[in-house]
């Protein structure tokens, strides 16, 4: 726990904040052995996913060693960070999780072996990746297996004697939304009574699905619409969502497009394709690449908060170290508990994760001895 001090000179305790991460169980070139834990306070394995069947988690011996390796490396790492599994992810077929939600006893059989595997490879938590609730009654059903879940947390730890396990999740950016013309709202009360905290997906608001305008597809702010972090967070807290348990995302990525017309290259400007990268998608580590082989143009668009470079008709947006920093220093104004990347491996020699630390710990020494 935390202490700081407020404007009238009370003292008050806060929970400890979160840095983390999700690291991709096929980044080859980064094992765990390889991240550098200083930046960081809990390191997800992403992903795994039930038997679409018996909803049971049925791992084959190849997991099981990348898992124990997981945990045990992250364990006795200087400084030791806490470990979570997720499960599902954006490529995971989202009907799995629609079945298992729907019936008491499918949640049953999907939590217990949960649990199960936690314990067995020693990881701190579980974190629920569904790529998203796509009706109303699987928002409701959404609820009821946190509900559930929280109980037999809770009750495995008192039977134990262990701590309880973390339980989290990643949502979507804002608390409500329309997919396909169907809305959707998160069971916020559920949530604030059995999650840990939640991670905030506040990146993919624009990409390869829609390349008619270039976008920033993690801003900031978007004075055009309501597409953005700012508007997002503030819908999760604005619906009772407490902010100590709102974590923001912020992408090691960003997305490319192809330019109708290169002297048209600002954001909103007319696009016919992708650019670099797999469907458009382009790592941090590929652009300072792209950036450094090519004579481009960097600009920072002070409306998005965000970052573009262009070259003819390439148009790469993303996050670079200050607009990242920018974001965290909004998430500390908003008091949030904090912020997690996706995805470790995805940026070169920790170049913005280590900032994004620097700046969190300076500015929460500033807190804690205002001037």
């Amino acid at each position: 726990m935390t202490i700081t001090v407020t404007a009238a000179g009370s003292v008050m305790a806060l929970p400890p904040a979160i840095k983390a991460a999700y690291w991709p169980s096929w980044a080859e070139n980064l094992p765990p052995s390889a991240i550098n834990t200083s930046f960081f306070t809990h390191i997800y394995y992403a992903f795994l996913m039930p038997n679409e069947v018996t909803y049971k988690f049925n791992l084959e011996n190849s997991t099981a060693i990348l898992l124990s390796n997981f945990t045990t490396t992250l364990r006795h790492k200087n400084p030791p960070v806490k470990t979570l599994f997720s499960i599902g992810g954006g490529g995971s077929n989202s009907t799995i999780f629609t079945r298992l939600a729907s019936e008491a006893g499918s949640r049953k059989v999907f939590i217990d072996s949960s649990l199960e595997v936690a314990r067995k490879f020693g990881f701190d938590g579980l974190d629920l990746d569904w790529e998203f609730p796509e009706i109303p009654k699987d928002m409701q059903d959404l609820g009821h297996l946190f509900d559930e879940w929280r109980l037999a947390i809770d009750n495995e730890a008192k039977s134990t004697g262990q701590a309880p396990l973390l339980l989290t999740a990643a949502v979507y950016f804002s608390v409500d939304f329309f997919i396909s013309e169907v809305y959707r709202k998160y069971p916020v009360d559920s949530i604030a009574r059995n999650l840990d905290w939640i991670n905030a997906m506040c990146f993919d608001y624009h990409g390869s699905w829609d390349t008619s305008l270039t976008g920033a597809h993690a801003a900031l702010y978007d004075p055009k619409s309501n597409v953005s972090t700012s508007y997002g967070l503030k819908s999760w807290l604005q619906a009772g969502l407490p902010s100590s348990k709102l974590v923001m995302g912020l992408p090691l990525y960003g997305r490319s497009w192809t330019l109708k017309d290169p002297k048209l290259h600002r954001i909103g400007s007319p696009g016919v394709g992708v650019g670099p990268g797999d469907m458009g998608v382009i790592t941090l580590s590929g652009v300072d690449e792209f950036n450094w082989k090519n004579a481009v143009t960097v600009t920072f668009d002070i409306e998005t908060v965000s970052t573009y470079s262009f070259v003819g008709t390439t148009w790469i947006g993303y996050d670079d170290a200050f607009t990242t920093t920018t974001k965290i220093g909004f998430a500390q104004a908003n008091g949030l508990r904090g912020y997690f990347f996706w995805a470790l491996s995805y940026e070169r020699e920790w170049e913005i994760t280590r900032e994004g630390n620097h700046y969190y710990l300076s500015k929460f020494k500033a807190i804690l001895n205002p001037i």
